[in-house]
């Protein structure tokens, strides 16, 4: 029981905190709702699901074993961060921006975390820290797994419901570009720890 709940406590710790997916849950959650979000909250926590199961099956190793894979994967995640926020930078408010704003897709919330190194660094040090909560890389990975899905899809939905409220507060569309903008920067901000971390 001690292991869960200190797993439970890093897991929660790790997708609570603000980062690029958080950022774009309550840009989502502003523009579109709770409702509208879900797509990209389920996409986000189903990839990060996804990498902590591969995580605690092995895959690590990989990019251990092969430094280059990770300076691939950080490229390819800033790229398309610094994409997403030049989109979001460019949103006003709601249904004012025509066909460029439209809610992110399942899709492109697993595609979102799959490019996160953010990710992939909770994910390894989880399975590293947490290998033996169970018997063998399989129970492992499903312990691994279900734990990120659902602690990424509460604080997901927390961030996402913090952007809806913020919704009711503004009320000009100056209001709306400022705070995109701002939440841009955000995610722009995001990529540094990328970069310069360990």
């Amino acid at each position: 029981m001690q292991t869960l709940s200190g797993l439970a406590l890093f897991v929660l710790a790790a997708t609570i905190s603000p980062g690029g997916a958080t950022t774009l849950a309550t840009a989502s959650g502003m523009n579109f709702g709770y409702r509208g979000s879900l797509p990209l909250i389920a996409g986000i926590s189903l990839g990060l699901a996804g990498m902590a199961a591969a995580a605690a099956a092995g895959i690590e190793g990989i990019f251990v074993a092969v430094p280059a894979i990770q300076t691939v994967v950080k490229i390819a995640g800033t790229v398309y961060l610094l994409w997403l926020a030049l989109q979001l930078s460019r949103t006003g408010a709601p249904k004012t921006s025509g066909s460029v704003a439209k809610p992110a897709s399942l899709a492109g919330g697993a595609w979102l975390i799959l490019y996160n190194p953010k990710g992939w660094a909770m994910t390894t040090g989880a399975a590293a820290s947490f290998s033996s909560i169970g018997d063998g890389p399989v129970e492992v990975a499903v312990i691994l797994g279900v734990a990120f899905g659902c602690f990424a899809s509460i604080s997901l939905s927390v961030w996402c419901l913090g952007g809806q409220l913020l919704r009711r507060v503004l009320t000009r569309d100056r209001h709306w570009r400022a705070l995109n903008i701002a939440l841009a920067l955000l995610l722009v901000a995001s990529i540094l720890p990328i970069w310069i971390g360990p």
